[in-house]
This record gives C-alpha cells, structure tokens and sequence, in this order.
C-alpha cells in the first residue's frame, strides 16, 4: 500500500503559532527530603528525630522558545531535565518562578491549555496492557472531544506514518516494544497537540525504529507547526531533530544556542577519516594528527581546525588514500567533556580558600 504523506495544517490549525510558546523566567522546584541511614538503629532513631535536606532539583531557570522550533533539553542524570518538563506541562507546581505555556500557566490545568500540549514519556504508558491500541485511541478521542471525521483522519495518517497497520487492533500485552512506542505515539497526537514534551522517546527502541520515530517526530513538526522540547540521552535524537540544545545541570542553565556552536565550542577541533589501501607505518600517521582510532584500513585523526587543510593535503600526498571524510566531533564527546568540565569547576569551587 503506498504511504500518504501527513496532512499540512490549515490555517485555522496553525493560527496564532507566531511568537513565544514556551516562555520560563527564574524557574526553581526544591523539595524537602528527608535523608537516613541503613539499619535498625537509624530506622529507630527516625521515629524521633528526621533531619531534612532542600533538593535544588530546578534552580533559577530562564528560556524562551519559539513556536514550531526543535529544542533539545540535555543534561546529565539528575540535572532537573524530566522535572523541568513536569513544571512546563502543570504536573508539578514551581517553587517559584513564572512558566507561560501558549500563554497560559500550566499549573492551573485549564482545558484551553491541555488541548495543545502532550507530554510523551519513553518509560510511561497510557496504552492499557489488555485491550488493543484503537480502543486507547477512541477514550482519547473522548477525552479530548475529537470531532470523529478529525479524528479518523488523524488515526490514518499516524497508522500509515509509522507502519502499524493491523497492529492497533491486537492486545497491547502482544506487542513488541517499538510497536508499543509508536502506537503510544499516534495515542498522544489524537487531539494534534501544538506543543511536544517528550523524555527519552526512543529509550530502548532498535536503531531501525529510532530511526522511523525521528522521521515521525519531524514530519509532525512541520506539517503542524509544532513545538518540540526533548530530552534524550541518546544523542543522534537531538543531532537529527534539534537545531537548537539548551544545557541543564544542577539545576542551572549552562548553555542555550545551536548545536553547532556547542560543538564548536567544547570540540573546536575536526575528525579527520582516512581510509588507505595498504598499511602505514606510526611516523608517517603521526604527522596527519593525533590518532583516535585505528582499524585495518581505516585510521581517524583529530585535527585541529586551523590545520585541517595542511593535514588532509599531507595524507593526500604521502599516503595511499582511498577514501577521507572530514567531521565535527561526535556530540557524545561533546557533553561528556561539558559535564566534566562543568563538575571540574563546582568542585573548584568548593575548595577551601
């Protein structure tokens, strides 16, 4: 069967998409925990006395984002990524601060509000483990008083997009995990939500399906003018989808601006892969750059950017090149040296004078 492609938005559908739609200003979430040892001895001692800890899970947080953009969310575990998003879609009441969702303020759970927003969480389900898929898809469609024409054409294009098929109609307990995930999709977009909060969508799902999940989630941006906000570990997620990446951790924002210049600036330096057509002895590959992998055949360099050109005329001319390419480095590189340096400092920080 051949595949539509997703219908484009009517006007009436996108009215009102130009401006802000996510503004947050001096956003902070501290909870109250109450810390305790192991053991009998603690556990008695805890029917008495509780000492108690403020957790800054959120601490002074300032973005804005537009509608219609991709914005990747990224921080390390336990940086305030999912709690951040529970604030923005009225789960979690802030501890202070402001949060303006398509202009209203989430927390107050008005019906206006709840009809253009979807949180999707990779590790959460809405499906019912018993029933099949479509019957999800019709309490939706109650839920959110879908007109059923709307919503006959919405479940079509999303079943086509994401190749269920006959799946929708088997018990959900039969299905895999990706084909859970999808439908779970197509269950979240029943009302055509104008603004995405998705955790970790694609945590668990093969590298084939991520790949049909991030088509999906573009598609659906385009053709509807939707907001995405995203928070993946998985970082080919956020350098597929997300031009922009706004950094969390502690609590606090460490970065907000293109992916590209995150790069540029954690990672200056290129990645330089040669592959030759007979073995090269270390002298001669230790003048191209410093060496960052080497297979049979195959070596990557890292190169400065500055000496990229003298590097790759070198290779050219001294080695039996077959084949190069020239990349920036990997993004997984990239966040792991900012949360390093990122720790390096706080610790800095706490030193004694």
């Amino acid at each position: 069967m051949k595949r539509r492609a997703m219908r484009a938005a009517t006007p009436a559908e996108t009215e009102g998409s130009a401006g802000a739609q996510i503004q947050v200003t001096d956003l902070k979430k501290h909870f109250r925990v109450q810390p305790r040892a192991a053991g009998l001895r603690a556990s008695f001692k805890a029917l008495f006395t509780r000492a108690q800890e403020t957790v800054r899970a959120v601490d002074g947080v300032t973005f804005s984002i537009e509608a219609g953009e991709r914005v990747g969310f990224l921080g390390p575990n336990g940086a305030g990524k999912t709690t951040t998003l529970k604030m923005l879609s009225g789960l979690l009441h802030p501890t202070s601060g402001t949060v303006r969702v398509g202009g209203h303020i989430p927390q107050r759970r008005e019906a206006a509000l709840l009809d253009q927003i979807m949180l999707v969480m990779g590790q959460k389900q809405q499906l019912v483990w018993d029933l099949p898929p479509s019957d999800t898809f019709l309490l939706n469609r109650a839920i959110y008083q879908v007109p059923r024409p709307q919503f006959a054409d919405t479940v079509a294009e999303l079943t086509e997009l994401l190749d269920l098929g006959d799946l929708v109609n088997k018990p959900t307990r039969e299905l895999s995990l990706g084909e859970r995930m999808k439908c779970e999709f197509v269950a979240a977009l029943i009302h055509r939500p104008k603004v995405l909060f998705m955790d970790e969508p694609t945590i668990g799902l093969d590298v084939s399906t991520k790949v049909k999940v991030r088509d999906f989630i573009r598609d659906y941006n385009e053709r509807y003018g939707a907001t995405l906000m995203l928070t993946s570990h998985y970082m080919d997620d956020v350098a597929a989808l997300c031009p922009r990446v706004i950094v969390i951790d502690k609590g606090q924002l460490s970065y907000d601006g293109s992916l590209e210049a995150l790069i540029k600036k954690v990672r200056p330096e290129k990645r330089l892969t040669l592959t030759l057509q007979r073995e090269v002895d270390d002298d001669a590959l230790a003048a191209i750059g410093h060496i960052v992998e080497r297979t049979e055949g195959q070596v990557i360099f890292r190169v400065a950017q500055d000496a990229l050109a003298e590097a790759v005329s070198l290779a050219l001319s001294t080695l039996d090149v077959s084949d190069f390419t020239v990349e920036a480095a990997p993004l997984e590189e990239v966040m792991s040296e900012l949360f390093s340096n990122a720790k390096r400092r706080a610790e800095a920080d706490e030193e004694p004078g």
